[in-house]
């Protein structure tokens, strides 16, 4: 009679149980209804410890859960991905994957879970050559294109950076079993690895063929954030009316990305308005637009937003003083930057890292406090690529504030770099070049060539109706049957320009600038217009200036940093043609009007 009551009562206590299990994410509350379990002698069932190792998996108690699960007298595919959800959670991707090769001796064949499970941790690892194990195992197994399975290998190469891969995968799932989820995942390989046109295409290609699959937030924060990439304005724009349609103009992601479109594209104001919308922003928001003021030269609008966001209570990472630095850099703010660098750890308990010491350098540099640098630049003890580029910003101040002595000592820093050292020793070369010293100048071009080193050449384009038209310096055929006209524009523009007091050349030979080397083989290119010594941002303007209108601002990319001679011509131009250019470099944003720029020379 006892025997019948308790097992009466092990009955209904069990499905309460279970639920609290699966509800459960502490240790103390798993590690309680377990004791409840081994009361009612319940706790050895397959179903019972299949709940447990899940839970403890949850609660990242990886130890107890590998216990249990070696006490276990039975174990089906669920015992074994519990457990290898547990270890992927935990941190202890290759702990999870060593799982799958257990499970193969043991004859419990897994199912697309697990395999997906297997896939993700190999993604965290960045691994491609397990990956590739386990995508295998998965054709073997019959499940490589189950959409569960197949979307997470097209993660895991994307993560890898194999990107070819992903695709060949995406591209074998049956077009049927696609949905939100892999199209998302594939959009995101392409915005990660930093092909903007691929995703942009894809996206394209989705909509045409993805019948009424309407875009979820993942997707389209991952083609706005190629947008960025890219300074593609109108697609993005174009884009933010999806998100408009679809009610994802709350979601943070979304949001986040779109600040940071609007901004990458010459469009502060918009990247203020879709912040300012979001109710209560959470660090990354604020981050994002401290960043975007920063690369306006908004130092002052950074640092009172930076205020605000402490006092209400979030708290900055590592990124948000990043990018408070970068603020007042850009700003000319030098004590306040070097204050909040120095109060970092007490007031933030955020320990400066190398990024933090080379942009306060930089700062240092900018102002002409070069002495003041080189300690700063000795306290940092950074290494590595870090380090290069730490010295190479020195190195361009220097050359800048006319500092051959200072110069020739951070050149040296840089020289024992064996990598990625082309723009800097480009510095160094016209370093002594301004300095008259033409022996010293050549010696280091002939060392460049003896070490084969060469510096990419720069480059800028213009959207133009949605199409970037991207110019190299001294070439003007990119503008096709207009190129003629550019390069009789230009040629007005440079006599009007001497009216004005400049006193160079849009096309004169020039000492090459740091940022954007005149590169020979550019120089004789087959093609319809050559304009010898004309940087590429000139060239984009000049189309730019024939075919938008006017009243509307024209706005020019550009891989590299711009130099000073385009500066100065881009503000005289302002002034003579009375329009709006905004100049996005690789450091910041330059929005030129009336013959004067934003940045205030601060560079």
């Amino acid at each position: 009679m006892a025997a019948t009551s308790n097992a009466a009562g092990a009955a209904t206590l069990m499905p309460l149980l279970i639920h609290l299990l699966r509800g459960a994410s502490d240790l103390a509350s798993v590690s309680a209804t377990h004791a409840k379990l081994l009361k009612l002698g319940a706790a050895s069932s397959l179903a019972s410890s299949n709940h447990l190792l899940a839970a403890y998996g949850r609660c990242g108690s990886t130890a107890i859960a590998r216990h249990l699960f070696d006490g276990m007298r039975d174990r089906n595919v669920v015992s074994w991905t519990a457990l290898m959800s547990g270890y992927a959670s935990a941190g202890r991707p290759r702990a999870a994957v060593a799982l799958l090769r257990a499970m193969a001796r043991s004859g419990v064949p897994p199912n697309a879970f697990t395999f997906s499970m297997a896939a993700s941790s190999c993604a965290r690892l960045a691994d491609a050559g397990l990956g590739r194990q386990v995508h295998a195992r998965a054709e073997v197994a019959g499940y490589a294109c189950d959409n569960v399975v197949a979307t997470a290998l097209v993660d895991m190469y994307g993560k890898a950076g194999r990107v070819g891969d992903a695709r060949a995968v995406f591209d074998a799932m049956p077009v049927t079993a696609r949905n939100t989820v892999s199209w998302a995942s594939m959009l995101s390989v392409y915005a990660q690895n930093a092909l903007g046109h691929d995703a942009i295409q894809l996206f394209a290609e989705l909509r045409t063929n993805g019948e009424d699959m309407a875009p979820n937030h993942f997707m389209l924060s991952s083609v706005v954030n190629a947008c960025a990439g890219l300074g593609r304005l109108g697609i993005g724009k174009c884009i933010h009316g999806m998100v408009l349609r679809h009610g994802h103009e709350d979601n943070d992601v979304v949001a986040v990305a779109l600040v940071d479109m609007y901004s990458k594209c010459g469009c502060y104001e918009y990247s203020k308005k879709v912040f300012d919308r979001i109710n209560q922003p959470s660090v990354i928001p604020y981050t994002s637009i401290i960043v975007a003021m920063a690369k306006y030269g908004l130092g002052r609008c950074a640092l009172t937003l930076f205020s605000d966001m402490v006092d209400r209570g979030v708290q900055p990472n590592s990124v948000t003083l990043l990018g408070v630095l970068h603020a007042c850099s850009h700003s000319g703010l030098v004590d306040t930057g070097l204050q909040l660098l120095r109060s970092m750890r007490s007031k933030y308990s955020i320990d400066p890292c190398a990024s933090h010491y080379t942009c306060v350098v930089d700062m240092l540099g900018r102002a002409g406090r070069l002495e003041g640098a080189f300690e700063l630049a000795d306290e940092a003890h950074v290494n590595g690529n870090d380090a290069l580029i730490l010295w190479s910003s020195l190195l361009s101040a220097c050359r800048n504030h006319k500092r051959l002595d200072l110069a020739t000592m951070a050149g040296e820093k840089v020289s024992e770099f064996t990598q990625d050292v082309a723009g800097a020793l480009v510095v160094m070369s016209n370093a002594y070049a301004s300095a008259g010293q033409a022996d010293d100048a050549a010696a280091v071009w002939s060392n460049m060539r003896r070490r084969g080193i060469r510096k990419d050449p720069g480059c800028s384009w213009i959207e133009i109706k949605d199409v970037p038209y991207v110019f190299y310096a001294g070439v003007v055929s990119p503008a096709g049957s207009r190129a003629s006209e550019v390069m009789l524009l230009l040629d007005e523009l440079e006599g009007k320009m001497r009216e004005k007091g400049y006193m160079g050349r849009i096309g004169s030979a020039r000492v090459l600038d740091a940022d954007e080397e005149e590169d020979g083989a550019h120089h004789h290119q087959e093609g319809r217009g050559v304009m010898v010594g004309v940087h590429s941002e000139l060239l984009a303007l000049g189309l730019g200036l024939l075919v938008i209108p006017k009243g509307m601002a024209i706005r020019v990319m550009k891989n590299l940093r711009m130099c000073r001679d385009c500066h100065e011509a881009f503000k005289v131009i302002s002034a003579i043609v009375e329009r709006e250019f905004v100049v996005r470099d690789l450091n910041r944003f330059h929005h030129f009007r009336m013959g004067s720029c934003s940045c205030n020379d601060y560079w």
